[in-house]
């Protein structure tokens, strides 16, 4: 199969710039007709379609998902990636700010998914990829609220996949580490040494750089495709070795 998606049709939340657009242009390269929902859809001029989408609203989510259905013809791949990020530990964001990122982050995945799934029941190939963080799975500093609903996007993938496997819909997750995206670049722009800091994030991943969007968007590729048949209930970490490997320092040069 040298286009493993060809005749799949996918939809991709906040594809429309870093991660997520890597993996929008991913899978189109393997042959999948793709459909960008985001906030502003029409920084993906080069995807089969484009449809403004707030994943906080199911009044939007249920809209876009049947604009793609009646433009593209149906869906069989859904890859929950919009989120937002939050930077402070446990004491630095009120209330409001707690219901609000779990809302697009976490809720916004339940959205998406529940408007999808008639569609996804009647596919052939159906697959669901949700994005989660290697703060998921490791303990970082200041990033309290984001971990917490990258935390609950992992259990929620293995729910949603023992849930849906009999129906024919495998579920999985990508677990990314520090990635060179525009998002982490404004962290680092904020910060007082920016290259600092980069060298320091860059340093705390064994395999020494930052993650590359298209190093994720090759792994869902993968989760995706039906050549991923068995593979299901998987939480494949993108992060340079960050989440399972322990080195000894590096010789001094």
């Amino acid at each position: 199969m040298a286009d493993p998606l060809e005749g799949l049709v996918a939809i991709v939340t906040g594809g429309a710039s870093g991660i997520g657009a890597a993996i929008a242009r991913r899978l189109i390269a393997d042959g999948a007709r793709v459909a960008v929902l985001d906030l502003n859809p029409d920084g993906a001029p080069w995807a089969d379609l484009g449809v403004h989408t707030d994943v906080s609203s199911d009044e939007s989510v249920v809209a876009a998902v049947e604009q793609v259905v009646q433009g593209l013809g149906g869906i069989d791949i859904v890859v929950n990636n919009a989120g937002i990020g939050a930077q402070g530990d446990i004491a630095a964001n009120a209330d409001d700010e707690w219901h609000r990122v779990f809302d697009i982050n976490v809720v916004g995945i339940a959205r998406v998914t529940r408007a999808a799934l008639p569609y996804l029941r009647s596919s052939p190939a159906a697959a669901i990829c949700n994005t989660s963080s290697i703060a998921a799975t490791a303990g970082l500093p200041q990033r309290a609220l984001y971990s917490a609903t990258k935390g609950a996007v992992l259990s929620l993938t293995m729910a949603m996949a023992a849930d849906h496997l009999r129906e024919g819909i495998r579920v999985n997750a990508v677990n990314p580490g520090t990635a060179d995206t525009p998002w982490v670049q404004r962290l680092l722009e904020s910060s007082a040494d920016p290259e600092g800091e980069r060298l320091a994030l860059a340093a705390r991943q064994p395999h020494g750089r930052l993650v590359s969007a298209d190093e994720v968007a090759d792994a869902v590729a993968y989760l995706v495709s039906p050549r991923a048949g068995s593979t299901t209930g998987v939480a494949l970490a993108v992060d340079g070795g960050m989440q399972a490997l322990r080195l000894r320092p590096a010789p001094a040069q």
